[in-house]
C-alpha cells in the first residue's frame, strides 16, 4: 500500500510539472538557474514625466528672511516617479465630474423605477456565470430618450430658480471608491496566525489573542446624505484592510468669495470651473479629500484599458512632500525651480505667477491663476512647481517635518477620522500659489491646510510610481558589458 502512495505520488510530480510547462530542473545539470518571465515595458503615462531616483537635502538650509523661521534639513534618497508635467486642469476635473454624472444616469437607466433597461449594468460575463455588478460603459446614453429615460437623464440637474437654466446638481456628485491598505496588511502584527506575530521564539504566541484594525467605510443615508465613519473590529481576513470613502468631488466655486471678503470675485465664482476660457487653468476649490478620489478614480479608468498588463502598473496618487521637493528642485537641486535665485530675468520677465509685489498682482502679467505651462518648465520638464496653483501632498503636516521621517522614501501619512481632532487633519502644501509672494515659492517651503479645507489657491498635481526601477544607467552598463 505504501509503494503505491508514493508511486501516486511520483506521478503527481510529474504531472505537475507538465501542466506547468516550465524548464526542467534536470536540464540545467542540477545548477540553480532561475526562473525567468516575460519582461514588462512600462509606457510614459499620459502627459507625465519620468523623476529619476536620487537624493536631496530636504528643507531650506539659509533661515527665512521674512519670519526668521528655521526649516529642518535632512539628507534623504527617493525613488524614481512619474509625475504630472502641469497641475491638474479644470478641463481634466471636469472630465472626472462628468463620469460620475454619467455613471448615475446609467445606475438609473438600469433601476426599474426609470425603465429598468437592465443593459446599462453588467451582472453576468458571456458564459452566463455571476459578476460583480458594475456598469456597462460601452452602451451608449439614449439620444432619442422615451419618458423614463428622459427623467433618468434631467434627474441629475437642478433649475435656477433665477434664471431658470438647468445647471448640474452638485449636491448629487458622489464618488465611491475603495482603496485596499497593503502597508497595513502587511505588518506583521496583523498576522491572522498568532505564531507569526512575532519571531521572538523566547515568547509563546497566544492562539486566543485578540488583534483590532481600525478601517474606513461610508454609506448614503436614507436622506442622501454622505456618512463617513473610521470603525475599529476584530481582525478576521485579508479583506479586513479594504477601505471603502464616498465623496463628494465637484470643486468649491465659492471659495473665491469665502476666501477673499470684501472683493469683487463673483465672475470667478460663477465661471473659472465651468466656462471653456479656463479649461487650460488649474483647477482650485477642491478639497485634498477630492483631490484623493481623482487620483483613484484616474487609477480606475487607467485599469480598465490595460488587460493583463494592469497587475504591474501603480496607482495614481498625491506625491509625499519629499517627492515634490526633490522633483521641484530639478536636477541641479535648486532653491527655485529655475537655474538662479532671481524670480525675473534681466529683461524683467518673471519665471513664475506669483505675487511679485506689495498688493500689485499684474506685475508678472497675471492677477489669479494663468493657464498651465505659460512659464518654462525646471530641468525635470514640470511646469508651474512655483506659483500659479499651490498643491496638495500626500503628507501629514508637522512642524518637525522631514526630522520625522525616514531617510529613504520619506513619507508621514495618517488617514483621520472624522472624530479626530481638526489638528490631526493638517496635510502639507507645496509651490506657492498667485497670491504668495517670492518667499512663499521657494521649492523648500513648507505650508499645510485642512484635508476638507478648498481654496481658491490650492490645486494639485498626481504623481505615480514607476512598476520598473531599475535605472538607466544601469540599462546601459548591463548593455555595455554584452
Amino acid at each position: 500500500m505504501k509503494k503505491s502512495i508514493i508511486a501516486l505520488g511520483v506521478m503527481a510530480v510529474l504531472a505537475l510539472t507538465g501542466c506547468f510547462g516550465g524548464k526542467s530542473v534536470t536540464a540545467s545539470g542540477g545548477e540553480v538557474t532561475g526562473k525567468g518571465g516575460r519582461a514588462f515595458a512600462e509606457p510614459t503615462p499620459y502627459g507625465m514625466t519620468l523623476i529619476k531616483r536620487g537624493h536631496l537635502k530636504m528643507g531650506m538650509e539659509k533661515q527665512d528672511s521674512l519670519w526668521g523661521k528655521q526649516t529642518p534639513v535632512r539628507d534623504i534618497s527617493v525613488e524614481g516617479f512619474w509625475m504630472d508635467e502641469t497641475e491638474i486642469t479644470n478641463s481634466q476635473y471636469r472630465q472626472f465630474v462628468y463620469y460620475v454624472r454619467d455613471s448615475i444616469i446609467r445606475e438609473r437607466l438600469a433601476d426599474p423605477a426609470y425603465g429598468g433597461d437592465e443593459t446599462y449594468k453588467i451582472e453576468e460575463d458571456k458564459n452566463g456565470d455571476p459578476v460583480k455588478p458594475h456598469l456597462n460603459w460601452k452602451k451608449a446614453l439614449p439620444r432619442k430618450p422615451n419618458e423614463d429615460e428622459q427623467r433618468a437623464l434631467e434627474s441629475v440637474y437642478v433649475t435656477n430658480p433665477v434664471t431658470g437654466e438647468k445647471m448640474l446638481d452638485a449636491r448629487q456628485m458622489n464618488y465611491r471608491y475603495e482603496v485596499y491598505d497593503y502597508t497595513e496588511a502587511a505588518k506583521r502584527k496583523y498576522r491572522l496566525n498568532p505564531e507569526e506575530r512575532n519571531l521572538n521564539t523566547d515568547i509563546t504566541a497566544n492562539p486566543d489573542e485578540q488583534v483590532w484594525i481600525s478601517k474606513d467605510t461610508a454609506y448614503i443615508d436614507d436622506e442622501g446624505r454622505i456618512v463617513r465613519q473610521t470603525i475599529n473590529r476584530q481582525l478576521s481576513g485579508p479583506w479586513d484592510f479594504l477601505n471603502t470613502y464616498i465623496v463628494n468631488i465637484y470643486p468649491d466655486t465659492t471659495c473665491w468669495v469665502n476666501d477673499f471678503p470684501n472683493a469683487d470675485n463673483e465672475t470667478y465664482m460663477r465661471l473659472y470651473f465651468s466656462n471653456p476660457a479656463y479649461n487650460s487653468y488649474p483647477v482650485v476649490g477642491v478639497t485634498w479629500e477630492q483631490a484623493e478620489a481623482f487620483c483613484a478614480w484616474r487609477t480606475e479608468y487607467l485599469l480598465k484599458g490595460l488587460g493583463a498588463a494592469a497587475r504591474y502598473v501603480q496607482r495614481y496618487r498625491l506625491p509625499t512632500e519629499a517627492e515634490w521637493e526633490y522633483a521641484a528642485r530639478g536636477k541641479d537641486q535648486n532653491e527655485f525651480p529655475w537655474e538662479n535665485q532671481d524670480v525675473a530675468s534681466g529683461k524683467g520677465c518673471f519665471f513664475a505667477n506669483f505675487k511679485p509685489d506689495n498688493g500689485n498682482y499684474t506685475k508678472d502679467g497675471n492677477l489669479i491663476t494663468s493657464k498651465v505651462g505659460i512659464y518654462a518648465s525646471n530641468s525635470n520638464g514640470l511646469y508651474d512647481m512655483a506659483g500659479n496653483a499651490a498643491e496638495w501632498t500626500s503628507t501629514i503636516y508637522t512642524e518637525a517635518g522631514v526630522e520625522s521621517m525616514n531617510d529613504i522614501n520619506p513619507q508621514l501619512k495618517y488617514n483621520a477620522a472624522k472624530e479626530d481632532p481638526y489638528r490631526l487633519k493638517k496635510k502639507s502644501v507645496r509651490g506657492g500659489s498667485w497670491k504668495d509672494p517670492e518667499s512663499y515659492i521657494r521649492s523648500a517651503w513648507r505650508s499645510y491646510e485642512y484635508q476638507n479645507q478648498p481654496r481658491s489657491y490650492i490645486g494639485f498635481r498626481c504623481v505615480r510610481s514607476l512598476a520598473n526601477t531599475t535605472s538607466e544607467k544601469t540599462k546601459t552598463k548591463k548593455s555595455k558589458n554584452k
